[in-house]
């Protein structure tokens, strides 16, 4: 199981910064060639990008997020990926921003070297009411994910501590995204000094079916992790449910009584999907 709970962006042209990423427990690394970086900065931010790719060690999975198609700067950060990758290198996904229709994806796909997962960023208007499409274009797809600063700006929402305005789309980048069997990544949370949002937004993210946030800075991991992986009490429960339906007086029955609660088959698929999940964070 490849987790999504914590992906940390760092730009890459920030030698210390990657070099510090490396030994850092987020699940994703995502060296950043787009926001995190200037105009000017964009072919020495490459460079940079495919050397720490080249050298490896991370002890978690490495992305690049690649300036969009249609930039000065899209398809050359593909090609030099593309080649890099057929050298032997190992680049888990690529991060494709301003994502907002499916021929984008088949665009990427194109030029993408086989095995690299594909992470699709929905930050406008239009990628909103293209989410089923998206969703659906297969390929190398594997997770959608919110650009939640973009979107409100492109939206013009004002900002409240529980994301009111956005909250419809929350919901629906999940949906389309587990309707084809894709990770969902919450957006980032901007405020650096509040842990207690941070938590918060995170319990929320989950709540609504994220798999994981995308992070800003490393003193969100943990926060990530703590919401994003299965509790002590969620575990127990799962196990519980196994057991039951383990049981020889179980057997054939679609419906069981567990704790004081009915459970169907379906919870059972629930609940060791949850077991592997736990074991996978562990």
């Amino acid at each position: 199981m490849r987790l999504t709970r914590s992906v940390l962006f760092l730009p890459a042209s920030n030698a210390r910064a990657v070099e510090k990423a490396r030994g850092l427990a987020c699940d994703i690394a995502v060296l950043d060639l787009e926001d995190a970086v200037a105009p000017d900065q964009k072919l020495e931010a490459r460079a940079a990008a495919l050397e720490a790719v080249r050298a490896g060690g991370f002890a978690g999975q490495v992305a690049v997020r690649v300036n969009a198609l249609g930039t000065p700067w899209g398809e050359a950060d593909l090609a030099a990926l593309t080649r890099l990758c057929a050298q032997g290198a190992r680049l888990d996904w690529i991060v494709a921003p301003k994502v907002e229709d499916a021929g984008t994806v088949d665009a990427y796909e194109a030029r993408m070297h086989a095995g690299v997962t594909l992470c699709a960023m929905i930050e406008t208007p239009r990628a909103l009411f293209a989410l089923p499409q998206i969703a659906a274009a297969g390929g190398p797809l594997g997770a959608l994910m919110l650009g939640v600063n973009d979107l409100a700006k492109t939206l013009g929402t004002g900002a409240t501590p529980d994301r009111e305005p956005l909250k419809p789309w929350l919901a629906a980048t999940v949906a389309a995204a587990k309707a084809h069997g894709l990770a969902a990544i919450d957006g980032v949370f901007n405020r650096l000094d509040d842990p207690d949002g941070l938590a918060a937004e995170c319990a929320q993210g989950r709540l609504y079916g994220f798999d994981g946030k995308s992070l800003i800075h490393p003193n969100q991991i943990a926060a990530a992790h703590a919401v994003f992986s299965p509790s002590e009490a969620e575990v127990e429960a799962a196990q519980a449910i196994v057991a039951a339906f383990a049981a020889p007086d179980a057997e054939g029955r679609g419906a069981i009584r567990v704790d004081g609660a009915m459970v169907e088959r379906l919870h059972l698929v629930q609940a060791q999907a949850l077991l592997d999940r736990a074991t996978a964070c562990r």
